[in-house]
């Protein structure tokens, strides 16, 4: 079987199980960060690599938004200032590129617009820690499980097309 073949079938067959994970169960994940995860593992080339420069990234872009959200949130004001606090919040993600751990941008910027559409879009409490804290863990279990469930359609699908 060709590798599109064979991707279609174990993305497909993968997606139907992720969906139920996400809508199905009461572990509150997402199912649209989950997909993002899954697509940013294979945007930064799949395999092992591409599965852990995509999770810290993420991670890197959760925690950026995090902190912006609180500092937003606790300080207020204008669009101005919000504007000013999220500009100098998405400098210091691409800045984190200086690091080889952080130097794949798109899967940090996914991260951190998750966790802000999240937390924005749900009315989280973002002057509250805890609050954001939550909203940034369940969208960062969903981004990764995302690449997780990337590295295994990889793997199922590199198995199948093998065998042809």
């Amino acid at each position: 079987m060709n590798m599109i073949n064979a991707l279609a079938i174990s993305i497909g067959a993968l997606a139907a199980v992720a969906t139920y994970l996400c809508l199905g169960t009461a572990l509150g994940l997402q199912v649209w960060a989950l997909f993002i995860g899954w697509g940013s593992f294979y945007h930064t080339g799949g395999g092992t690599e591409g599965l852990t420069k995509s999770a810290i990234n993420h991670l890197w872009g959760v925690v950026i938004a995090t902190v912006t959200l609180f500092i937003v949130g606790t300080v207020g004001g204008s669009v101005v200032v919000t504007s000013i606090i999220v500009g100098l919040s998405v400098a210091v993600l691409v800045l984190g590129a200086h690091s080889a751990a952080l130097s794949t941008i798109p899967a940090g910027v996914y991260g951190y617009a998750s966790t802000a559409a999240f937390a924005l879009l749900t009315g989280v409490a973002i002057g509250d820690i805890a609050a954001i804290g939550k909203a940034a863990l369940i969208v960062l279990i969903s981004l990764v499980l995302g690449n997780i469930f990337g590295f295994v359609s990889q793997k199922i699908a590199g198995a199948m097309a093998s065998d042809a």
